[in-house]
């Protein structure tokens, strides 16, 4: 299987400008990060929005408590458009996370779309079966609910 990827799009009832200058600070991925997690900067976040080529450490315990280290750096960004974070070191053999932003009727349409590969070859893609994807699933979903409750519940009859 090799490389899996993940695609999650959420709708926010909240301006373009409203959602990029949230999810453009990067000390707001504590907010939507499960607390089981414990993710925790481990270096000073320079400026206050995301730049290209900044780079971000951190540890996480994704995996029974066990502390891990993780690094990414953002690669790209077109302001109130898309933004792009790449693993530099860490747990996946690749990590490429692109969050898209789209003004569409009533708010903002949210994209993630993510490329990941575990490491270990056909043993990975193994962990990837057995918990990583739903790991992954669980996280977006914590992710999804922390959004509605910052911003609000997207009303559907605006899509119409």
């Amino acid at each position: 299987m090799g490389v899996h990827m993940l695609k999650k799009v959420q709708n926010l009832p909240v301006s373009l400008d409203e959602a990029w200058d949230f999810f453009s600070h990067p000390k707001n991925l504590s907010v939507m990060t499960p607390e089981y997690l414990n993710l925790k900067f481990t270096n000073p976040l320079f400026g206050d929005e995301m730049y290209a080529g900044q780079v971000i450490t951190y540890n996480v315990k994704p995996l029974l408590g066990i502390p891990m280290f993780w690094m990414t750096e953002i690669t790209h960004v077109q302001p109130k458009r898309f933004f792009v974070d790449e693993q530099r070191f860490g747990p996946y053999a690749l990590w490429h996370h692109q969050h898209h932003f789209r003004e569409i009727e009533g708010g903002v349409e949210m994209t993630d779309l993510i490329h990941y590969k575990a490491p270990l070859g056909p043993l990975g893609d193994f962990a990837v079966a057995l918990f990583i994807r739903g790991q992954l699933e669980d996280i977006f979903k914590f992710r999804f609910a922390k959004v509605e409750e910052l911003f609000g519940v997207w009303n559907v009859s605006a899509e119409k």
